[in-house]
């Protein structure tokens, strides 16, 4: 994976991210096409969750995951996105989920509160990685599943790389994800790297 960041790239870099969505919301609010939602429906499933369960989107966008979380009958749904306009977009259509405005390394939920966390098509766009799933391992109870998926899968976003005006990093294959795991506890249950789609399944141990 690239070098980390200083703590100021880092904050223009979540600018820039911030912005570039702001200016995309109407691309992101549409219905995606049958192949992406087929996949999408399985990242959901993946995760297994239960009636009850509190579950967090992570660069949630306008909620396109939303929907699909529903439909297991959580206990609580929760948004997070750096994007102000995506999420008040995803709060007009969805006022049921609570939305945070915040980096999800920022995100101050209490300990052991949360039993799902998505990050779908979102983990490549963070730009501390150990220091995200350092706090997503705080924030989730003991056997929560962390969803680390592309619907679109590792190929579409080296190609994406060359278009957007931040820097993103390649999907981790899996020696890499086991090196960003080291010393977290996680334990990966499932890897999936297809040219369509891309999912890892994390428990918190």
């Amino acid at each position: 994976m690239p070098e980390a960041m200083d703590s100021a790239e880092q904050l223009l870099v979540n600018r820039k991210q911030a912005r570039y969505f702001d200016e995309v919301v109407e691309l992101f609010d549409q219905e995606p096409p049958p192949h992406i939602m087929r996949n999408l429906e399985a990242i959901v499933e993946a995760a297994e969750i239960q009636p009850g369960d509190s579950v967090l989107d992570v660069g949630a966008g306008t909620g396109v995951l939303v929907p699909l979380i529903r439909a297991f009958k959580p206990g609580r749904i929760l948004a997070c996105d750096i994007s102000s306009r995506m999420l008040a977009r995803l709060g007009e259509k969805y006022p049921d989920v609570e939305t945070h405005l915040s980096d999800i390394v920022e995100m101050g939920l209490e300990d052991n509160s949360l039993n799902v966390i998505f990050m779908n098509a979102v983990f490549p766009n963070l730009v501390d990685k150990p220091r995200a799933l350092g706090n997503c391992a705080r924030m989730l109870a003991p056997s929560g599943r962390l969803i680390i998926s592309h619907p679109e899968g590792r190929q579409f976003v080296e190609r994406i790389k060359e278009v957007v005006p931040f820097p993103i990093d390649p999907l981790p294959i899996f020696p890499q994800l086991k090196r960003l795991l080291r010393n977290l506890p996680f334990l990966l249950t499932r890897y999936q790297d297809r040219s369509d789609l891309y999912l890892a399944v994390l428990e918190r141990r």
